[in-house]
């Protein structure tokens, strides 16, 4: 088990490695002059000069490529071109709203996704069996932005029901103070105890959250049903219904345990997928997240920034992935 974990350490640290490399040649062939960007509009050409030299863009590329990785592996990601500020610091800036959503999306993926896929065993070839798997492929097919579009046309122009985009209405921003505790305000307005602000703010993660939660619903729904279905044909399951037992029992005590392996890899899957997912979502709902950030970085060719969200996702989904192999190594039926 040990060396298993430590080999798929490495091989992440490889694929790591692999992605700073593609990225760090994509932002050296983006036509821009990150040093002119880092002087201002009105630089003279000496300060441009300059400028390359304090960045060190006037070193080769090999030699540029090794300092990166040399400043990488002391946690540094570079400086951003356009808030000046350590990529770092902005990262931990806007990462807080990006895992509220993040994480309020995958409590509602388990909360609905797993009942849905039992019952939709349980009911097989049956009314809701068909809703809920007509519900799961659409949930997982249908572009993410095309229904962040649709929420916000039907519940904001037509229903009035909720806000438009946004984390936090103007008004609540001028009129209380805003806790600063994790940055996730959700949960700094509930351990302070500002009810105003948690409401308001709660009122507006609502759209964007279900918008990124239905695809890791359908998933889960439909990972769910099919290893229901497998682990119900099974002799142990005809065995426990032989001895009387109600079949509540059976499903949930008895099936569920042997089918939550399967459903938590997907589920650990689902997340790092839902994390980058959640990036166009930000920006349709101006949601003040990782998505604006990298979108604005973008848009100004803030190539610093955008390397270092990108090493953070890959970072993240390779934890991700980690955490799946070794929950899959955990089941004794499984060979490493």
């Amino acid at each position: 088990m040990g060396k298993y974990v430590i080999r798929r350490i490495l091989l992440g640290l490889i694929v790591l490695l692999g992605v700073v490399t593609i990225t760090f040649i994509i932002a050296r062939m983006i036509p821009s002059d990150p040093a002119a960007k880092w002087v201002g509009p009105r630089a003279t050409p000496s300060q441009i000069e300059q400028a390359k030299i304090e960045l060190g863009l006037n070193d080769p590329i090999p030699v540029q490529f090794i300092n990166y990785v040399t400043d990488l592996t002391q946690g540094d990601l570079g400086r951003s071109l356009r808030t000046r500020q350590p990529v770092v610091d902005d990262l931990k800036a806007y990462i807080p709203p990006t895992l509220e959503l993040v994480v309020l999306a995958f409590l509602i993926a388990i909360i609905i996704g797993i009942p849905l896929g039992i019952y939709s065993a349980k009911m097989k070839d049956r009314l809701l069996d068909h809703v809920s798997r007509l519900f799961s492929i659409g949930a997982v097919s249908l572009p993410t932005f095309w229904v962040a579009l649709f929420f916000q046309l039907i519940f904001y122009k037509l229903l009035g029901l909720f806000p438009l985009g946004g984390r936090i209405s103007t008004e609540t921003t001028i009129l209380y103070d805003i806790p600063r505790i994790t940055g996730m305000l959700i949960f700094d307005s509930f351990v302070t105890g500002n009810w105003v602000i948690f409401k308001d703010a709660l009122w507006h993660i609502i759209l964007p959250c279900v918008t990124i939660a239905l695809y890791p619903i359908g998933l889960v729904a439909r990972m769910t049903r099919s290893a229901l279905l497998e682990i119900l044909n099974e002799d142990y399951i005809t065995a426990a219904r032989s001895y009387g037992l109600k079949e509540s029992l059976v499903l949930w005590r008895y099936a569920l345990k042997n089918t939550l392996g399967s459903t938590a890899i997907v589920l650990t899957l689902s997340l790092g997928y839902t994390l980058v997912n959640t990036f166009l979502v930000e920006t349709i709902f101006s949601w003040p997240g990782l998505g604006n950030y990298v979108a604005t970085s973008v848009v100004t060719l803030d190539y610093p920034s955008i390397m270092g969200v990108t090493i953070f996702s890959a970072t993240t989904y390779i934890l991700l992935n980690l955490i799946a192999d070794i929950i899959i190594a955990m089941d004794p039926r499984i060979r490493l």
